[in-house]
C-alpha cells in the first residue's frame, strides 16, 4: 500500500468492503467449485435469486467475479483466483485467533 495515491486507496477500501458481507463470501465459496448461474447459487445459498443477483452485480463491478451470458441465463465465475489466496490467508488467521481464545477460556475455566 506504500505510495498509493488516495484514489487507489479508495479502490482498495471498496474491494475489502465488498468482501465484508457474509452472503458474498458464501457465494464466493460456491463459485470456488466452478461457474454457476443465479438460480443455482440462490438454491445453494438459501437466498432469493434477487438477493444473490444484487450481490453478484456488486462483485462483478469490483472485478471479483466475471459474468457470461448464455441464452436466457447468466453464468458467474471467479474473475481472479487470487481472491482465494486472500480469503484463505484471512480465514487461517481468524481460525488461529479463535483457537487461542478457546484455549484461553479453557485455561481460565480450569483455574477457577
Amino acid at each position: 500500500m506504500e505510495n498509493l495515491p488516495p484514489e487507489a486507496l479508495l479502490e482498495v477500501a471498496a474491494y475489502f468492503q465488498v468482501l465484508s458481507e457474509p452472503t458474498r463470501l458464501t457465494i464466493l465459496n460456491f463459485l470456488r467449485e466452478g461457474e454457476r448461474n443465479v438460480g443455482e447459487l440462490a438454491q445453494l445459498c438459501g437466498f432469493t435469486a434477487a438477493n444473490v443477483s444484487r450481490h453478484l452485480t456488486l462483485m462483478t463491478k469490483h472485478g471479483l467475479v466475471a459474468r457470461e451470458s448464455r441464452g436466457n441465463s447468466a453464468y458467474y465465475r471467479i474473475a481472479d483466483d487470487s481472491i482465494y489466496a486472500l480469503c484463505d490467508l484471512v480465514c487461517g488467521n481468524i481460525s488461529r485467533q479463535m483457537e487461542r481464545t478457546t484455549k484461553s477460556r479453557q485455561a481460565f475455566a480450569k483455574a477457577g
